[in-house]
């Protein structure tokens, strides 16, 4: 039976016996939304390339440690956040700023389709998510985007649940008011 058609506890049993192929598949299977994440939170392509592949590795040699191989995916997007996250602290405890800013406007004389303003209302508040303090970024990411609930994202930031609410209140409307500039 081909690896692809493998479900992902039956290719996990293949990684915990070092299969370079089985791990190949996983990658494949989880790489593209693993770097979405940490680019999410992170913010630079190259960076958060690194993170996601970095991640792996981690996964790959603690696998031993995941009990059961049905959570592989959140577990994997776990320490894909906590390494973003870590990323990011260090970024601004250097104060690391960004050498360049590039922003492509594309203006386009064809008709709009209704699919074509909807892609472009979203990547309009994906752009502004960007410009927003990096908490706010993060926290507004991982409860509208990743789907975690205000508990789990205490637990992630480190910050108490009224913090939180706090922190997610002021967040949506920094969006908010951004949003009606644009």
């Amino acid at each position: 039976m081909a690896l692809t058609q493998l479900n992902t506890e039956q290719l996990i049993a293949k990684c915990r016996e070092h299969n370079q192929n089985a791990q190949l598949e996983i990658y494949n299977r989880y790489y593209k939304a693993m770097y979405n994440t940490s680019l999410r939170i992170i913010k630079d392509t190259g960076e958060a390339e690194d993170i996601m592949q970095e991640a792996f590795l981690t996964a790959f040699t603690k696998l031993s440690m995941l009990e059961d191989s049905s959570m592989f995916g959140a577990w994997l997007k776990r320490i894909v956040i906590n390494a973003s996250l870590t990323a990011s602290r260090k970024k601004v405890a250097n104060r690391e700023v960004e050498l360049e800013k590039v922003e492509h406007v594309l203006t386009d004389t064809i008709e709009i389709s209704e699919r074509d303003i909807t892609s472009s209302k979203v990547n309009t508040v994906l752009s502004t998510l960007t410009q927003l303090k990096d908490s706010y970024s993060t926290a507004l990411s991982l409860h509208l985007i990743e789907g975690y609930d205000y508990e789990e994202i205490c637990e992630i930031m480190n910050i108490s649940y009224s913090n939180c609410r706090t922190l997610m209140s002021r967040a949506k409307e920094s969006l908010r008011k951004k949003l009606q500039v644009v």
